[in-house]
This record gives C-alpha cells, structure tokens and sequence, in this order.
C-alpha cells in the first residue's frame, strides 16, 4: 500500500530581538578575550546593531519596486544607457568581511526606461544583505531583466574582499571582477564590446 508523502516547507527562522541580538555582540565581545565592562565597550552591543540595521538594510527592501515606475516619452531612443561606478559596501556571507567595489550597469531598452537612480538603488539593495559577489552579480542582472523586459542586460562588479586582505592570506590590493550578460549582451559579440568599452574595459 503506497504512503502518501507530506512535503514541509522550510521555515524561516525567527527573528531575534534586539535584546538578543546585543547580548550576542557581548558573547562576542567576552569569547575575543575583551571585557565588556569596561568603559569603550558598555555601548558597543548596541552601536553594532544600529550598524547591522545600516548594513543590511536591503533584507527590508524591494529591488523590484524601485523598477516599476518606467518612461516610454524617449523619441525611440534604443541605444546603451549604462551606468558606472556605482560604489557599494557589502559584506561577505562567509566571513561577515566587508566586500567595497563598484558595479557596472547597462541595458539595451525595447520601449521604456527606468530613472538611473533606480538602477543604483538596485545594486545598494543586494549590496546591502551578506553576499557572495557572483550570486550579487547575477541578482542585479536577473532583476533588471525580469522587470524592465529589455533586449539586453549586462552587469560587470570589480569588488576587494577583507575576508582575504585582512585574513587568511593577506593579500592587499587584490580585487575580484564578475560579470553576467544576458540578451543582447550575451548574443551579440558587438554590444557585449560595446558595453565593456563604455565601461573602461576591454573590447
């Protein structure tokens, strides 16, 4: 007699209060061999969470949201519109190290725009959770995609990792460079050049 199979969902996990989370930062704090007592470290539990609400502010916010609102009035305009230098702070999921770089961001229109302003508050909501830079690479690209529907999206993410400059091998001054096309970006060998010339890349 077949048993039938009940499929569970996971759950996420509960949110802890504030409260916790402080006493967290002061187990922290103890186990680094600090006392937490003492005059320069009473508040610091809770600057830490204030800092963690700055931080990782992008779990409260809707990357889609800020793409909603299109322009179509551009007089046909169908050429790159890329933005550069977008200068973000993240932080590694592994190590909870900060990640600081600066992304690249273009698309090819089909028959609306989006403010570029929205496109820099894309990348500063994934920016702002722990992240892994070609999971954060390929998030921004798929977002863009999915919700403006262009031709072609390309994102490019140049990015210093402390998990590997203050730790472990000590390499100062190495930055990690992530890419993802998609349409046009990806198909057409010209744009892909295009894009990464505008950018200050190579053809």
């Amino acid at each position: 007699m077949a048993t039938s199979k009940k499929t569970t969902q996971a759950r996420k996990p509960r949110r802890p209060s504030r409260k916790q989370a402080e006493e967290a930062v002061s187990t922290l704090l103890l186990w680094a061999g600090e006392d937490t007592r003492r005059e320069g470290l009473i508040d610091t539990p809770s600057r830490v969470a204030r800092a963690y609400e700055d931080w990782f502010s992008g779990y409260k916010e809707d990357p889609v949201a800020y793409l909603a609102r299109t322009f179509e009035e551009v007089e046909g305009y169908d050429e790159l519109i890329v933005l550069r230098d977008i200068g973000f702070e993240s932080h590694c999921e592994h190590h909870m190290a900060p990640i600081i770089g600066h992304a690249h961001v273009g698309y090819l229109p089909s028959n609306k725009v989006v403010g570029i302003s929205k496109l820099a508050r894309v990348v500063e909501t994934f920016a702002r959770r722990f992240q892994v830079q070609e999971k954060m690479t390929a998030q921004i690209a798929h977002c863009i995609q999915d919700v403006l529907k262009p031709k072609g999206v390309g994102v490019v993410i140049s990015a210093s990792h402390q998990c590997m400059t203050t730790r472990g091998v000590h390499k100062p001054g190495v930055s990690m460079v992530t890419s993802q096309m998609l349409g046009a970006f990806r198909k057409d060998a010209r744009t892909r050049s295009e894009f990464l010339r505008m950018i200050g890349g190579d053809s």
